[in-house]
């Protein structure tokens, strides 16, 4: 579409939680809530809401590592069909920022490449170093992601058999400031219970995953507005994780077990004390792509009310990223479909259409 092209999405628009509109128009690429001079070239009807967020995605990465442009581009291009139009990118070893060139792509929000204790993560994803470099490395990610760091909080201890915290709380305390210092966000892998408190009481902004969470670090969490990104679709994986390290690791199968059982109460009692919940799939490992919808569905389940649960990959999720939903003005980023998905989540695995910078893609 260029840009004297203009779009007509009619039927129920879904700007906010509680702002439900009857239809926009898409010049230039952006949204607006006034009817143009000119006649519509195209008309989309249905539920309109914001583009899909996922903020716990890697794109460029494989179960191996850093993956080439093909994959990468496969990799978004699943995204987007399935409805995601913005990702945080959780850590990546590729450079993907050609990407940002691509109208045709999702936007994405790079927290650079993850930095993790010596031997203790995914062979080939992250900076692997020792707590008296940690300050170094964060400062280096800061500066090459988009207002995002990440760090693996804990994995597993070979020496322990089981989870165990990476960083000592003092080195923790120095890299949270420094990041904040230039500006960027800090987020963490933690699986555990251990690594919490330390993470929380230096600053931290985000938990990944968070199945460690207890009844004495969730109201640490809500009082400091910490929010966590469960990753359910990814969590659903612990029991085979835990069937293959059993006979080598019984304590830390068994530790996997139980933080998966659980996994829908945490989540509940998290967002019951006002944690801060958004949608992340943790694709782009072992986990395919475009599983957004599954991952929301995931979130009604453990007992988040679906139109909380809608928020989390669209308008609360962009609010906090930073970045507009569909506001006058703003980038025409939408997915419609063909019945309302506050009534039933599941409505968001089938987009009518996929509007991305103004142009139907998908």
């Amino acid at each position: 579409m260029s840009d004297h092209t203009v779009l007509h999405v009619k039927g129920r628009v879904l700007v906010g939680p509680d702002d439900v509109r009857d239809e926009l128009w898409v010049v230039g690429g952006r949204v607006s809530y006034d009817r143009p001079a000119a006649e519509p070239t195209a008309t989309v009807t249905g539920w309109a809401l914001p583009g899909l967020v996922d903020a716990h995605c890697h794109v460029g990465l494989d179960a191996h590592g850093a993956v080439d442009e093909a994959t990468s581009e496969k990799q978004a291009l699943t995204d987007r069909n399935a409805g995601t139009l913005l990702i945080r990118d959780a850590g990546s070893a590729a450079d993907t920022r050609w990407i940002d060139d691509r109208e045709d792509l999702p936007k994405i929000i790079r927290a650079g490449r993850h930095i993790a204790r010596t031997r203790r993560y995914i062979r080939n994803y992250a900076h692997e170093i020792e707590p008296a470099d940690l300050v170094e490395y964060v400062a280096r990610e800061a500066r090459r992601g988009d207002g995002w760091v990440k760090l693996v909080g804990d994995w597993i201890d070979r020496a322990a058999g089981d989870l165990t915290a990476c960083w000592p709380r003092d080195a923790v305390e120095a890299a949270i400031a420094e990041a904040h210092r230039l500006g960027a966000r800090v987020t963490a892998h933690c699986f555990a219970e251990d690594s919490l408190r330390d993470l929380v009481e230096a600053g931290i902004d985000c938990v990944e995953h968070a199945t460690g969470l207890t009844d004495d670090t969730i109201p640490l969490f809500a009082e400091r507005g910490v929010a966590i990104v469960p990753t359910l679709v990814n969590i659903a994986t612990f029991p085979a994780l835990a069937d293959g390290g059993e006979a080598k690791f019984p304590v830390w199968s068994g530790h996997m077990r139980r933080l998966h059982a659980r996994r829908y109460e945490t989540v509940r009692n998290a967002y019951d004390a006002g944690v801060p919940v958004f949608v992340g799939t943790d694709a782009g490992g072992s986990l395919a792509h475009g599983l957004v919808a599954a991952e929301v569905a995931e979130l009604v389940k453990a007992g988040i009310p679906p139109l909380a649960a809608l928020s989390a990959t669209t308008w609360g999720a962009r609010a906090w990223l930073g970045r507009p939903a569909l506001a006058e003005g703003a980038p025409a980023d939408l997915v419609v479909y063909g019945e309302d998905p506050r009534a039933d989540v599941r409505t968001l695995a089938a987009p009518r259409r996929v509007v991305l910078n103004g142009r139907i893609v998908g």
